[in-house]
C-alpha cells in the first residue's frame, strides 16, 4: 500500500516537474517590458569606438582594441549620484588594467592563470555583493584577464598593455561624468521623481484590492531613495539643490506616515486631488524653481485629512519657492566602509558564499580549458562566468540556454563580418555598432543581447591575434561555449543549490534581534549618550536587513524550492522592513519617548520570542506589546510582524 502510494507521489512529482521545465525554457526567451536606454547605449557605442578610431588614426589598431578594453568601464554607469559614480568607475578603470596587466604576465603559466582568474572573480563579486552594485559584477573583469591570457605570450609588455586599458577607461570616465556639468543632481532628482510617482500611485490606490501592493513598493523605493541622498552627500560643497531634494524626501516619509496614521481611523479612498498634486510635483522636479505649482485643495480639508493636506502644501511648496530662503540644512548618515564590509564577510553572509563558489567553479573551468589544450581556452572561462552572472540558479539556468543560442547566431553574424576582411574603420563602425545594440537588448532579454556580443568578442579577439580558419575559429568558438555553458550550470547545481533556504530562518532572526537592539537605543535614556544615526546597533539593522532581502530573492530561484513556504515567508519579511522604517522614522522626528524599564522589557521579550520562533520554526504565543506614546503605527507594524511569523510557522 505504501509502495503504490510512493509510486503515485513520484508519478505525480515527475508530471509536475515536466510542466516546470517547459515553462522555465519559455521564461528565458520572453521579452521584458523595459524602456530602452538609448543615453547609455550611444554613449557605449563612443566609447568602444574611438579608442579603436585613434589606434587606427595612430597606425596601430591592435592598441586601440587594447584601449577599447578599458572603454568597458562605461558599461559599469548607473542612476546613482556623480560623487559616488566619480569614485566607482575610477575604481573599475583601475580594476580593468590590473585584470588585463595579470593576465599577460602569467599567461605563460595556465594553473596560475586559473588560480588568479577565480580570484578576480571572487573578489569582484564579493565586492559587488557587499555594497549591493547594480551592474556586470565581474564578467568584464574576467574578460579582459581572459583575452589578455590569449594574446601572444609577453610578460613584458603588461605595463603597456595595462596603461593602454587605462587610458581607454579614462575616456569611458570622462563621458560618463559628462552630465555633471550639465546637472550636477540628476541621479539624486531622478530618484525623488520615482519617490513622488509612487506615493501618487499609493494614495490614489487607498481604499482598494491594490493598496498592499503598492505600499510594499513605494516603502521599498523611499529606502533606495534614502541610500542615493546618502551617497550624494558632499562634505565640502553645499548644494542649494541638494538641500531642497533633502526636504523633499523628508516630506514624503512624513506624507506617507501621515497616510498610514489616517487608515487606521477611517477606511475609504483619498481626495483625488491630493493624488494629483503628488504627481504634479513628481513632473516638476527638474532641477528648476519659481514656477509655483497648480494646487488643487478644497476650502474644507476632510474629516482627518488636515495634516495630511497641510503636508502636501508644504512639499509643493518646496518645489517652487527659491532654492535661497532654504536655510535650513540636512545631513544624510551614510554606512562605513568598515560597517559593510564587516557585513558581508562572514561565514554565513550569502554574499560572500556566493562569491567563493564563483571563484572556485571559474577556476576549475579555467583548468579544465587548459587541461584540453584547446584553442583560445579562455572562452570556456567567459561562458562559465557570464552563466553564472545569473543572480538565482533559474536565472543561471536561463543564461546558459540564452547564451547557447545567442552565440550560436553570434558566430553566424561574427563569420560573416570577418570573411569579409573589413578595413579598419569599418571594424571600428560595427564594434560601436554592436556595443549600442547590446546595451539597448540586454534590458529585454539576455539571449537577445547574445546576438550582439558574441560577434563584438570575436571581432575584439581576433584583431588582437593571429587568426586561423573561419570554420575553424567558429566550430572552437561553440565547443568553447557549450563547455563554459555547462561547467557554469553544473557547478551551481553542486554547490549550494539550496544554501539560500537554509541560511532563511538564520537571517530572519538575525534582523529581528537587530531591530530589538536599536529600539532599545531609541527608546532608552542612553539616547542621550549616543549618536543613535551613527550607531553600531542602526547600522547593522540596515546591514542584516539588506542580507535578509538578497537571501530571500536567491531562496526564490532555487531550484528545487519550496514556493509555498517562500510565499508565506513574504508578508513577515515586508514586516520587518517596515519596522525598520518606521523605526528610523521614529528617529528623524526627534521625538522618540524615553520609555520605562518595564515597557522596554516588555518589548525587548516581544521580539527575542520572534526571533526564537523564526529559527526553530515554531508558532510560540504572541507578547502583549505595550504603547509607544506618538508611534501607534509602530505599535501595529510589531502586531502584524507577530501574527506574520506564527502564519509562516505554522505553514511549514
Amino acid at each position: 500500500m505504501q509502495k503504490s502510494m510512493q509510486k503515485g507521489q513520484n508519478a505525480k512529482s515527475s508530471e509536475a516537474l515536466i510542466p516546470s521545465l517547459v515553462q522555465t525554457i519559455e521564461q528565458a526567451f520572453q521579452l521584458k517590458r523595459n524602456p530602452l536606454p538609448w543615453g547609455k547605449a550611444i554613449g557605449a557605442g563612443i566609447c568602444s569606438g574611438t579608442p579603436v578610431l585613434i589606434g587606427l588614426a595612430l597606425g596601430n589598431i591592435k592598441y586601440g582594441m587594447l584601449a577599447g578594453i578599458g572603454s568597458f568601464t562605461y558599461l559599469y554607469v548607473s542612476n546613482i549620484p556623480y560623487t559616488q559614480r566619480a569614485k566607482r568607475l575610477f575604481f573599475v578603470m583601475l580594476g580593468l588594467s590590473l585584470s588585463v596587466g595579470l593576465g599577460t604576465l602569467v599567461a605563460p603559466h595556465p594553473l596560475a592563470s586559473a588560480f588568479v582568474v577565480g580570484m578576480i572573480g571572487a573578489v569582484v563579486s564579493f565586492i559587488f555583493g557587499a555594497f549591493k552594485i547594480q551592474g556586470p559584477s565581474s564578467i568584464f573583469f574576467v574578460m579582459g584577464f581572459s583575452l589578455a591570457t590569449g594574446m601572444p605570450l609577453d610578460p613584458a609588455a603588461a605595463p603597456v598593455r595595462a596603461g593602454l586599458v587605462l587610458l581607454g577607461g579614462a575616456l569611458g570616465w570622462a563621458i560618463a561624468m559628462i552630465g555633471w556639468l550639465r546637472n550636477p543632481h540628476g541621479p539624486e532628482t531622478t530618484a525623488l521623481r520615482q519617490v513622488y510617482r509612487e506615493l501618487a500611485g499609493f494614495i490614489d490606490s487607498v481604499g482598494t484590492n491594490r493598496s498592499h501592493e503598492k505600499r510594499q513598493k513605494l516603502v521599498s523605493v523611499l529606502k533606495s531613495a534614502d541610500e542615493t541622498l546618502s551617497v550624494g552627500q558632499v562634505s565640502w560643497q553645499r548644494s542649494g539643490q541638494y538641500q531642497r531634494l533633502l526636504l523633499l524626501n523628508d516630506k514624503a516619509n512624513t506624507i506617507f506616515l501621515d497616510i498610514l496614521e489616517r487608515l487606521d481611523g477611517q477606511a475609504g479612498k483619498l481626495p483625488p486631488h491630493l493624488g494629483r498634486t503628488v504627481r504634479a510635483i513628481a513632473d516638476s522636479l527638474d532641477g528648476k524653481n519659481g514656477h509655483p505649482l497648480p494646487i488643487d485643495f478644497q476650502r474644507e480639508p476632510s474629516a482627518g485629512g488636515e495634516r495630511l493636506e497641510a503636508d502636501v502644501r508644504e512639499a509643493a511648496a518646496l518645489v517652487s519657492e527659491p532654492i535661497t530662503v532654504m536655510e535650513r540644512e540636512e545631513h544624510v548618515a551614510r554606512p562605513s566602509f568598515r560597517m559593510v564590509m564587516g557585513g558581508a564577510f562572514d561565514k554565513n553572509s550569502i554574499v560572500f558564499l556566493n562569491s567563493i563558489r564563483f571563484g572556485l567553479i571559474l577556476a576549475v573551468a579555467a583548468i579544465f580549458a587548459y587541461s584540453f589544450e584547446l584553442n583560445r581556452s579562455y572562452w570556456v572561462t567567459l561562458s562559465c562566468a557570464a552563466v553564472m552572472a545569473g543572480s538565482t540558479l533559474i536565472a543561471t539556468f536561463h543564461r546558459a540556454i540564452q547564451r547557447t543560442i545567442g552565440t550560436v547566431v553570434g558566430i553566424m553574424v561574427a563569420t560573416i563580418i570577418l570573411s569579409a576582411q573589413q578595413q579598419g574603420w569599418i571594424i571600428a563602425v560595427l564594434i560601436m555598432a554592436l556595443t549600442a545594440l547590446t546595451e539597448l537588448s540586454i534590458v529585454l532579454n539576455y539571449g537577445l543581447a547574445a546576438f550582439f556580443i558574441t560577434p563584438n568578442a570575436l571581432l575584439l579577439a581576433e584583431s588582437m591575434a593571429q587568426q586561423k580558419s573561419l570554420s575553424f575559429f567558429a566550430s572552437a568558438r561553440i565547443v568553447d561555449v557549450l563547455m563554459g555553458c555547462a561547467i557554469g550550470l553544473i557547478g551551481t547545481l553542486m554547490i549550494g543549490r539550496r544554501q539560500a533556504s537554509s541560511l532563511l530562518p538564520h537571517y530572519i532572526a538575525k534582523t529581528i534581534r537587530s531591530e530589538q537592539q536599536y529600539m532599545l537605543t531609541l527608546f532608552s535614556d542612553r539616547r542621550d549618550t549616543v549618536d543613535v544615526t551613527q550607531s553600531i546597533e542602526r547600522r547593522k539593522l540596515h546591514t542584516n536587513l539588506g542580507n535578509l532581502k538578497l537571501v530571500y530573492a536567491t531562496a526564490v530561484g532555487e531550484v528545487p524550492g519550496n514556493k509555498t513556504r517562500l510565499q508565506f515567508l513574504w508578508p513577515a519579511i515586508f514586516s520587518i522592513e517596515h519596522v525598520a522604517y518606521l523605526l528610523d522614522s521614529c528617529l528623524k522626528t526627534g521625538t522618540c519617548p524615553v520609555l520605562s524599564d518595564a515597557k522596554l522589557s516588555q518589548l525587548l521579550l516581544a521580539f527575542e520570542t520572534m526571533a526564537i520562533s523564526a529559527e526553530q520554526g515554531v508558532a510560540l504565543e504572541k507578547k502583549p506589546i505595550p504603547e509607544i506614546t506618538g508611534f501607534s503605527q509602530l505599535e501595529k507594524e510589531i502586531r502584524v510582524l507577530q501574527d506574520a511569523l506564527q502564519v509562516s510557522c505554522k505553514d511549514r
